[in-house]
């Protein structure tokens, strides 16, 4: 039987399932940003202007949205944090990005953030949703990390 998959504004409710079970390479990076998975997507969903949750019969296993950093330059920070059941659900991803990629730039010009260097999925996915991915790296708390932009128009 084949597993149906949603996608639902996000609700803070939905925040413990995800992080209780988060993907490693998500909890590292939100490590190296000083927070534990949870209070990443507290401060995340408190923060957004938009956010989703990714259900996948009914249980919250990613959430995501965008962070307005400058409204008058048109800068937001899109976030993706999830457990390893977003694997196995790559093909939805795939078609689902473009659509939520261009409801995140509707009041940001440009989306702008870091990714693990060692998460070559996301990477990967980041690049086929129109991202640049920059081949530097920064380093955070031993973390490498690479740095993403994707600009409108």
């Amino acid at each position: 039987m084949r597993s149906r998959v949603a996608v639902v504004p996000a609700e803070r409710r939905h925040i413990n399932t995800i992080a209780n079970r988060m993907r490693a390479v998500d909890r590292e990076e939100c490590e190296a940003m000083g927070r534990t998975g949870k209070e990443a997507l507290r401060l995340a969903h408190a923060t957004s202007t938009r956010a989703w949750t990714a259900l996948v019969d009914g249980r919250p296993e990613a959430m995501f949205g965008v962070v307005i950093e400058d409204l008058i330059g048109g800068i937001g920070t899109p976030w993706f944090l999830g457990t390893d059941e977003v694997y196995r659900h790559g093909r939805e991803l795939m078609m689902w990005g473009p659509g939520f990629v261009s409801r995140l730039s509707d009041s940001c010009r440009r989306l702008r953030n870091v990714v693990s260097a060692r998460n070559p999925r996301a990477i990967r996915l980041l690049e086929r949703w129109g991202f640049e991915v920059e081949e530097d790296t920064v380093i955070v708390r031993g973390v490498e990390f690479r740095h993403f932009e994707k600009v409108r128009g």
